[in-house]
């Protein structure tokens, strides 16, 4: 019997300093991180966007950091950044400062990416682009699926 494989997720700076700044374990933003951390999904980010939180967080809570550090070891894979050359195919399908963050999540075969700035993203980008809320009610209707 063949195992169906783990969804594959992108998960933008933004759900990640979202998820390293909770104040408790149930935001939507870290349950989706510490789903990534019992490996019942992949989650994946740049490096682009691990730059993002570490600057931001700094800046904003650093005694936040040394969560983050800890959540990243833990539960993220972090993929090289395209090149822009890879960046002209997908013209239009987000906002130029995101641009970078959809194509590395279509490359590194991400399903899923999951942000707050749904605004940021153009009509039929090439992975579904849902917030962390959004994201959870998709898993737990896979999820359900697989009890029937």
């Amino acid at each position: 019997m063949t195992r169906p494989s783990k969804p594959r997720i992108f998960v933008d700076a933004d759900v990640i300093f979202a998820g390293s700044a909770a104040p408790s374990e149930y935001g939507a933003s870290l349950v989706v991180l510490r789903l990534g951390e019992i490996t019942l999904i992949e989650c994946v980010t740049s490096e682009q966007a691990m730059t993002e939180v570490e600057r931001n967080l700094a800046a904003k809570i650093p005694a936040k950091l040394a969560t983050f550090r800890h959540l990243a070891s833990r539960c993220l894979q972090v993929v090289p950044d395209p090149p822009p050359e890879d960046l002209v195919a997908y013209h239009g399908h987000a906002d130029p400062k995101d641009l970078p963050l959809l194509v590395a999540a279509h490359q590194a075969g991400c399903s899923h990416l999951v942000t707050f700035n749904l605004r940021h993203y153009g009509h039929s980008p090439p992975v579904v682009v849902q917030t962390p809320g959004a994201f959870l009610l998709t898993i737990r209707g896979l999820l359900v699926g697989m009890g029937t």
